[in-house]
């Protein structure tokens, strides 16, 4: 199963019981079909008293039983708690976006997309001078003579 198809048989487990384990979690999801995988993240900060962060990720086998699950689950109850239950979300690139290592121009696919054609280049190379215009350089110029502001009385 590639990436892409794997995060859509996968849903998001949110507002969990910190007395949850991930046998809780295989005893209510299983009836929405057959589990591949199941994640509870574990709180790594140095103070945390929780077992877990309070959320899980549910890997099913097809892309089916995940909408069932999350149809049937979303504002349930597990001990005590109301689960929010939806479709989980792809981790972000670390290799491209805002969240990135690298500067956005040094990245291939914002270059290809922003490149500079060679006639833009021949346009930005005339001076502003040359071009033969109606319109004056300054826009306030020739507005000197006016001594009150607004259309000119008829």
């Amino acid at each position: 199963m590639t990436d892409a198809a794997r995060w859509k048989a996968t849903v998001y487990v949110g507002g969990l019981a910190s007395v949850v384990t991930i046998g809780n979690l295989h005893d209510a999801f299983i009836p929405f079909g057959e589990i591949a995988d199941i994640s509870l993240p574990k709180n790594d900060a140095p103070n945390a008293t929780e077992p877990h962060r309070g959320f899980a990720y549910v890997e099913y086998e097809d892309t089916e039983d995940a909408k069932e699950a999350i149809d049937n689950m979303d504002q349930s109850e597990l001990f005590a708690r109301v689960l929010r239950v939806s479709a989980a979300k792809p981790p972000k690139s670390t290799e491209a976006g805002l969240g990135s290592k690298t500067a956005i121009w040094e990245q291939e696919g914002w270059l290809a997309e922003h490149a500079v054609s060679e006639e833009d280049h021949a346009v930005a190379a005339v001076p502003k001078g040359s071009i033969d215009d109606d319109r004056p350089e300054d826009p306030m110029q020739g507005l000197e003579g006016l001594d009150v502001a607004g259309p000119k009385p008829e």
